[in-house]
């Protein structure tokens, strides 16, 4: 799995011109999900981003999580983060899991969030054409990538 997770004022996601879904201060999470990706993968990366201390203190530094600010999260699902572009200028996605294998860790993965965050999340809608709108808090964005725990 790999994540771009963005530390936002507000985001939201507009599918066929209509607000699906939206936030207020906190993350949101574009998940790109592979072919070999497991239940471990979700475990990892969930506990990895709700104690990633990326929010500000008092003094301005970067020590408090989304656990310590219970901020919004909005989860979005992005095949395109497992885009080769080795070859060519056509970006390849075959490392990207099918719909088949995709959508139930897609849902595993957020409730899962949910669960430990103990917290609803919002959600984009997989498969759609979606448009996302963001301010970006910062600006902060990390990567964060389950095959390579950097």
């Amino acid at each position: 799995m790999r994540v771009v997770i963005q530390r936002v004022k507000k985001a939201s996601v507009s599918i066929e011109g209509k607000e699906f879904s939206q936030i207020g201060y906190g993350l949101l999470i574009l998940l790109g999900i592979e072919n070999d990706d497991t239940q471990k993968d979700i475990e990892w990366l969930v506990a990895k981003i709700i104690k990633l201390r990326i929010f500000n203190d008092e003094t301005g530094a970067m020590n408090r999580s989304l656990l310590d600010i219970l901020g919004d999260v909005l989860i979005v699902s992005q095949f395109t983060l497992h885009a080769s572009t080795k070859k060519g200028n056509r970006p390849s996605f075959i490392k990207a899991a099918k719909p088949d294998v995709a959508i139930p860790l897609y849902e595993q993965f957020v409730a899962f969030f949910e669960k430990h965050f103990g917290k609803k999340v919002a959600t984009g809608s997989f498969g759609a054409m979606m448009n996302l709108a963001l301010i970006n808090d910062g600006p902060v964005t990390i990567v964060i990538d389950t095959k390579n725990k950097e």
